[in-house]
């Protein structure tokens, strides 16, 4: 592989909706171009993006996959993206290093919200969009009303380059509005194809959509519309040298129609990104901050290295790899950096560019260019490095908060150490799961950005670090309150001996407004109790408040008065005023009407307007209530209230109603309280753990 000019490379990320064919897209690329001889399929795990054990079981990609090919000259750094929100760190990595982005759009089923979110992320990195209607060979296409949706949902600018002339099964034709021809593609997936002038209806449609292009192209700049005014039309030559300014403002969005798995459509996208394509020169000057926080600009022509590194992986046989782009400067094997994330020295092991598994080693990667390198120590997904004496940080990918919860269940024991390295690694890795050991649950609980994200961390840590671990439902944060009022009057008494222990607390508890805590006061008079005691009385309460009364759950919204009691001279102490605080204050508990009450979720839920009616009835049997209902840009927003003991598996719940094309989000709303049969059923199942745990 040659070292390319930073003009001549195009750094792209292939994004979109689940099952939109991004992976197919770019195996027929890499046929075109001459990378593999014979296309893969994703039935039989044979891609060359999918090649990870759960890419092949699941049939779905879960990992950025970077490709590189060339082509008309050019270097194409192609990174295959994830389609399911669950593995939105993949495409938030690739979509801050590519130049622009290819999004693709399946024919039958038209946009989904993983193509709302691609584009936003593409439009919050500042980066312009190129559109593939793949599937094109499918029954009952209609590719007329995909674009007129494309356009109502992103706007005019969106054109068509390429029209199906024959969709359907059998798809092989198309009308390339640029060159005003026909241009027929071979059915072998070979990719070739020949071109012929366009003729009677053909050449009327074409001359038309291709009168429209030019409009749109002199549009998007001030000159080229004089010309277009004085001229009537823009030459050919000024029109070709217009569209790729035009692509960079985004004032003319490229639509190209394809069949990824028949290799149709694809050859001439992949001339158009060689030709008109963004090149890391577009956008040669990035933003980051020096060693006393100050912002700076980074050129791509300054000769210091400053590289970013937007994904790391264990690979088996390597180690881990670090996916980076180089934004000034070149790097070489042996070349000792600086990371400025970290503060420490890293020294730049072998270099490969790659295509998915299969690797070739290089010595040098020049500005703009995208590679990987092996074995740095210390050096993690979102880290700069950089030349030491000139110490810079490039800004890091914002990924969205995880929300989806699961127990992580130990099988055997003493693997306890093994989990804790493994997950450890694999936060470094994939910084949208967090694990925290929670120690009010007793529960080891990942976060993640949806099940299947949770289903491939526990495939990882079982595959790389051979343990043996199960995902569970985790604990709910129930709280116990109480309705009434109660009142104690406990006496500790213990005579075993010499020594002994006295106390008596008489104490009134009564309940506070919701969400607002426990409360802890005394209200003392005289000499019964000596005032040294009091906080040995406090701090029986927060045991008793920790542990929890009825069904082993944390105690809130309760005040709490001590305001009399009784001390005996010599065995008064400490230890007995915490024993008599802890049961005065349970048995003034039980006194009270106590109660359970269940955190409640806000949950927001984006789906087609087709699915409301199935996606209402499930939520009102998760006694789920509706807050609100908003259309956004062609989907519906579903905001709604949820117990959070009724949201464990929700989203495969979800994807089962949509058929994939629903997501939600939810977060802690806050507490109320719960229907009595409810907390009695959690009441009961607290008291069999209770007594497992002491059998034990």
């Amino acid at each position: 592989m040659n070292n390319y000019a930073p003009a001549d490379i195009r750094n792209f990320a292939v994004v979109g909706h689940a099952s939109s064919g991004k992976t197919m897209l770019c195996e027929a690329m890499l046929m075109c171009s001459g990378v593999i001889n014979r296309m893969g399929r994703i039935a039989d795990g044979s891609t060359v993006s999918d090649y990870h054990v759960s890419e092949k079981n699941r049939q779905i990609s879960v990992s950025a996959s970077l490709l590189h090919t060339e082509w008309a000259g050019k270097k194409l750094n192609i990174i295959d993206t994830p389609g399911y929100l669950d593995f939105i760190s993949e495409g938030l990595g690739a979509l801050r290093v590519g130049d622009f982005a290819l999004v693709v759009i399946h024919a039958q089923h038209g946009l989904g919200v993983g193509t709302d979110r691609a584009w936003e992320y593409a439009t919050k990195y500042g980066i312009p969009k190129m559109i593939v209607v793949n599937a094109m060979d499918k029954e009952n296409v209609d590719f007329d009303a995909v674009v007129r949706q494309v356009q109502e949902h992103f706007g005019r600018h969106v054109f068509p380059l390429s029209v199906p002339m024959n969709p359907g099964p059998g798809f092989n034709r198309t009308l390339d509005v640029l060159r005003n021809e026909i241009v027929t593609y071979a059915t072998d997936s070979s990719g070739k194809y020949k071109e012929e002038p366009a003729t009677g209806e053909w050449e009327a449609k074409v001359k038309e959509l291709h009168g429209q292009l030019i409009e749109h192209i002199a549009e998007s700049d001030d000159d080229l519309m004089n010309k277009f005014f004085e001229q009537g039309s823009l030459s050919e030559e000024e029109f070709r040298a217009g569209i790729h300014a035009a692509v960079q403002k985004e004032m003319f969005i490229p639509l190209f129609c394809a069949s990824a798995e028949n290799n149709i459509g694809v050859a001439r996208l992949l001339d158009f990104i060689a030709k008109y394509g963004s090149s890391p020169v577009d956008r040669k000057k990035v933003k980051a901050v020096n060693a006393s926080d100050a912002e700076v600009e980074i050129s791509l022509e300054n000769p210091d290295p400053v590289i970013y590194i937007f994904k790391t992986m264990s690979e088996a046989h390597f180690g881990e790899l670090s996916f980076f782009r180089v934004y000034s400067g070149s790097v070489s094997t042996g070349m000792d950096l600086y990371n400025s994330n970290r503060k420490v020295n890293e020294r730049i092991g072998q270099i490969y560019i790659l295509n998915g598994q299969n690797r070739e080693a290089v010595n040098t990667l020049g500005p703009g260019d995208i590679g990987t390198a092996v074995k740095l120590k210390n050096t993690h997904t979102g880290d700069t490095l950089c030349n030491a004496k000139k110490a810079v940080m490039l800004p890091k990918v914002v990924y969205p908060k995880p929300n989806i919860h699961a127990s992580l269940v130990a099988k055997v024991k003493g693997e306890e150490d093994k989990i804790a390295s493994g997950l450890a690694a694999l936060h470094n890795e994939d910084p949208t799961f967090i694990y925290v050991v929670d120690a009010e649950l007793h529960q080891t609980i990942i976060s993640a950005q949806g099940e299947l994200h949770l289903e491939v961390v526990a495939d990882h840590l079982r595959q790389r670090y051979n343990v043996h671990v199960e995902l569970g439902e985790p604990r709910v944060r129930y709280r116990e309150t109480i309705k009434g009022k109660g009142d104690s009057k406990y006496r500790h008494k213990k005579q075993t001996g010499g020594a002994g222990q006295f106390a008596e607390v008489w104490m009134r508890i009564e309940p506070k407004p919701r969400d607002s805590g426990v409360e802890f006061t005394n209200s003392l008079v005289g000499q019964n109790v000596d005032r040294v005691f009091v906080p040995s009385v406090e701090k029986g309460v927060n045991q008793a408040i920790n542990e929890g009364i009825v069904a082993g759950c944390r105690v809130t919204d309760v005040k709490i008065d001590f305001y009399d009691g009784k001390m005996h001279p010599v065995d008064s102490k400490d230890i007995a005023f915490q024993i008599a605080g802890y049961f005065a204050f349970k048995e003034a508990f039980q006194a009270a009407k106590p109660c359970l009450l269940e955190p409640i979720n806000n949950i927001e839920i984006q789906i087609p307007e087709d699915c409301m009616g199935k996606v209402m009835g499930d939520l009102s049997s998760r006694r789920g209530r509706i807050q609100g209902i908003e259309a956004d840009r062609g989907f519906q927003v579903i905001k709604a209230q949820v117990p959070a003991k009724e949201l464990y598996h929700y989203s495969s719940t979800l994807r089962s109603l949509t058929g994939g094309r629903g997501v939600h989000s939810e977060d802690f709303s806050h507490y109320e309280e719960m229907p009595r049969d409810a907390a009695e059923k959690v009441i009961e199942e607290a008291k069999k753990r209770k007594a497992g745990a002491e059998s034990h």
